[in-house]
């Protein structure tokens, strides 16, 4: 477990039957209010990370625009370098730094179109990205805080390996279904309730039917 990393928080919005896409992948969850508390609380951190099937899905661009504020460093973690290279954080990372987080397995040729966009590479591992190793690095360039915002992998390595600090959810009154609709976590799994993450819920806020759920690791 690593400990020199910085300060954690996954962040989330999903149904109220835990799915954070649809079938069909759609990911539009949160309401105009809560879009503003997840830009709020973006530029309040110091970088936010994603996996690559997010930015494939949704093609965010991961700012705080609607809030005044700085912007975060944005950290994508794309272990084949499969980001588009038109897609919004590519077009813009010229403008707001940019860390692609790639393994040892990706292509050299679309890593130099890459950073030819103005993007960061940083590689680390043989197939996938040593996440310990990013985190150290992490912490090491200054960051202290850590926005994650999925997928539904990428939350279940952060999570399996105790890399989190806080979870905050957000419980849109809609149920969706699908088995094969993305959930809140995704991965391997733990065999036993006893071994999943413990969790201590110390606030929660209310918007209609929206509830959001504020969660520490224990």
């Amino acid at each position: 477990m690593a400990r020199y990393r910085p300060y954690v928080i996954m962040n989330a919005a999903m149904t109220l039957d835990g799915k954070i896409t649809t079938v069909a992948r759609d990911s539009k969850i949160s309401s105009t209010y809560d879009l503003q508390r997840v830009h709020r609380l973006r530029s309040k951190v110091d970088a936010v990370m994603v996996g690559i099937n997010t930015v494939l899905a949704d093609d965010p661009m991961l700012t705080a625009r609607r809030v005044k504020g700085r912007n975060p460093t944005r950290i994508i973690v794309d272990s084949k370098a499969r980001i588009g290279l038109n897609s919004r954080i590519m077009r813009s990372c010229n403008k707001i730094l940019t860390i692609i987080a790639t393994s040892q397995n990706a292509s050299r040729a679309k890593l130099e179109k890459i950073i030819a966009r103005g993007a960061i590479i940083i590689i680390l591992g043989k197939n996938k990205v040593d996440l310990a190793k990013l985190l150290s690095i992490l912490k090491d360039s200054g960051t202290n805080r850590l926005l994650v915002e999925g997928g539904g992998e990428i939350n279940w390595a952060m999570l399996a390996n105790g890399f989190v600090d806080e979870v905050m959810v957000t419980v849109a009154p809609r149920i969706v279904g699908g088995r094969n609709a993305v959930t809140l976590v995704e991965g391997a799994g733990f065999a036993k309730i006893s071994k999943g993450t413990k969790l201590k819920l110390y606030r929660t806020a209310k918007n209609g039917n929206e509830i959001v759920l504020f969660y520490r690791i224990v």
